[in-house]
């Protein structure tokens, strides 16, 4: 059986499973089809069972990259909406993803509305309207959160281990991560 697009199809792929789900489900409540995915060979083998018109994409995930997956999808389609989320954002990660045939960028948190505001933003030739326009420069605040983040992960959350590799006070580190991410 070949893969059909739907107009109501939706992939999302995201490691963290009680988000991928509670996504799927707000896009099912919304009458899409929805397949979802934790990492880059199952969002391949969801490709088998149908072509969503739209894929979210977490930037970060276990094994390939999002950025592998927006390369993977676009060449599969040219039409498919491909926006990348992720909590780890930063106007490098949001070019690339762009570059490889990404049409839209979103940070971490974002809901269903978040996702179809900047899905409906994209123009019909599949670039976004930001990407014409200006990008808008993240604060400071916003970058330094971003960057702790990225290291907290990357110590598995060890908070020790992050405030050594930052080279601050573990109790210091502590605040800072207690607090929400600042505004962009």
């Amino acid at each position: 059986m070949t893969p059909t697009q739907t107009q109501d199809s939706v992939l999302v792929v995201d490691d963290d499973a009680v988000f991928r789900e509670r996504l799927g489900r707000a896009f099912q409540d919304r009458g899409y089809r929805v397949k979802t995915a934790a990492n880059h060979g199952e969002a391949l083998r969801r490709l088998s069972e149908f072509e969503p018109k739209i894929a979210i994409v977490d930037l970060r995930l276990p094994g390939p990259s999002g950025l592998q997956i927006v390369a993977d999808l676009r060449a599969r389609s040219a039409q498919m909406q491909i926006l990348v989320l992720t909590g780890y954002g930063s106007i490098a990660n949001a070019l690339e993803a762009v570059r490889l045939g990404a049409d839209g960028y979103l940070s971490k948190p974002a809901d269903v509305e978040d996702i179809e505001a900047a899905l409906s933003r994209t123009t019909t030739v599949g670039k976004p309207e930001a990407e014409q326009s200006t990008v808008a420069t993240p604060s400071l605040a916003r970058v330094e959160w971003e960057h702790i983040q990225r290291v907290l992960t990357d110590c598995g959350g060890n908070l020790s281990e992050a405030s050594r590799r930052l080279g601050v006070h573990r109790r210091s580190l502590q605040r800072k991560v207690q607090k929400y991410p600042p505004a962009s």
